[in-house]
């Protein structure tokens, strides 16, 4: 197959609409459902993140993709109970490396992931189904399914749920081409190796990056080499915790990023982890009460005649004081960025969300002056040297 064609494509007033190779096959098989054009964008996009993630830490690796971003990517790291309870995967017993890997992508921003494409370094196994299958998503692309998990993933969204079949083997020309306004636009893919050596050039005064660290790195810098720019990652555990993607300026990125990294720290404290809620409310309604619940907005579901819809008891109030306080003790965060910090404020605004290892291009004329701020909080700083812009 050259060619697939496709409902319609970014909107449903663009027809005709079609995906094709001009030489060659398509590398990929639709195994069930109809996919569109953005859910081809996003299965693309996904499965190179994940496949670099898998080559760089030889873990395998999943990432959760909305609107040609990704919302979460993690590597396959085994889940503590803490985890595991604010995922929603606690009910599953024992979990593969893959399910771990996609229970990380999908957890670590929930509201974002909520709709998202999947895409899977490895075989999908059943443990990575059975999260799959009660999550609301569009669709999964992977190398391969088992049998029982491919049965399983059938069954979902009334059996239109859209699975896609990469070959793995797939390896595209070097140069790459794009329309816009009837102009095309060529350039030499980006086919940047990121691994550790990107880490080495350290210009702070602190040195140190351990090992669990320059992993969290790799997989931020990876995550951004896919993430609509500006960007930029926060990473902690073998996974994103925060990603602010497609913002002008980059301190709204950082600080986009650090907000979700500072949600999903929230989240596993005792008085969210402790909520009650009621039995006919799902998972997609508790994301969004957690949500709203840690956030400015807690009277739109602590209110008389809300909260009873939501909670067997009504929960206190989680004071902006007990959150400042908890905060305290996220720590060792990694963070990238796709391009240069033009400003300390970036650093300050890292510092704030337990950010203690940063990857950056440097060679902004600040660069003197972001050191110094990284050094006030004894931060490691590395340079990489490449920027990793993605339109």
């Amino acid at each position: 197959m050259d060619e697939l064609f496709l409902k319609y494509g970014c909107n449903p007033n663009q027809k005709p609409s079609r995906i094709f190779i001009e030489n060659g096959q398509l590398p990929i098989k639709v195994l069930n459902g109809k996919p569109g054009y953005i859910n081809f964008l996003d299965a693309l996009n996904g499965w190179q993140l994940v496949k670099e993630l898998k080559k760089a830490t030889n873990l395998p690796a999943a990432t959760s993709f909305k609107h040609v971003s990704p919302a979460g990517a993690a590597v396959g790291v085994p889940l503590n109970d803490t985890l595991k309870k604010i995922y929603w995967v606690d009910d599953l017993g024992e979990l593969s490396h893959l399910a771990s890997a996609y229970a990380r992508a999908r957890g670590a921003d929930r509201m974002s992931s909520f709709g998202d494409f999947i895409a899977l370094s490895d075989i999908c196994d059943v443990s990575t189904a059975n999260i799959i299958k009660r999550e609301v998503s569009d669709g999964v692309i992977a190398p391969g399914f088992s049998d029982e998990a491919l049965e399983i993933l059938k069954a979902k969204k009334n059996g239109n749920y859209n699975i896609i079949e990469i070959d793995s083997n797939y390896k595209p020309k070097e140069i790459e081409t794009k329309q816009v306004f009837g102009v095309t636009f060529e350039q030499g893919r980006n086919e940047l190796n990121i691994d550790k050596e990107f880490i080495t050039n350290i210009v702070t005064k602190n040195k140190e990056i351990p090992e669990e660290a320059k992993i969290d790195i790799i997989i931020s810098l990876i995550t951004l080499k896919y993430t609509q720019s500006n960007s930029v990652c926060f990473a902690k555990g073998g996974q994103a915790i925060g990603i602010g993607a497609g913002q002008q300026s980059r301190i709204h990125c950082t600080r986009l990023a650090g907000n979700k990294a500072d949600n999903w720290f929230l989240r596993q404290n005792p008085k969210v982890m402790g909520l009650d809620f009621v039995n006919s409310i799902g998972r997609a309604d508790r994301d969004n009460a957690i949500d709203l619940y840690i956030g400015e907005d807690y009277m739109d579901v602590l209110a008389d005649g809300k909260w009873q819809n939501i909670f067997n008891t009504k929960p206190e109030i989680f004071t902006a004081e007990e959150k400042k306080e908890w905060l305290k003790n996220m720590t060792d965060v990694s963070l990238g960025s796709d391009a240069f910090f033009p400003f300390g404020d970036n650093i300050e605004r890292a510092y704030r969300s337990g950010v203690k290892y940063v990857a950056q291009p440097g060679g902004s004329i600040r660069d003197a002056l972001v050191i110094d701020t990284a050094d006030k909080y004894n931060m490691a700083m590395c340079f990489t040297g490449i920027r990793l812009f993605h339109h």
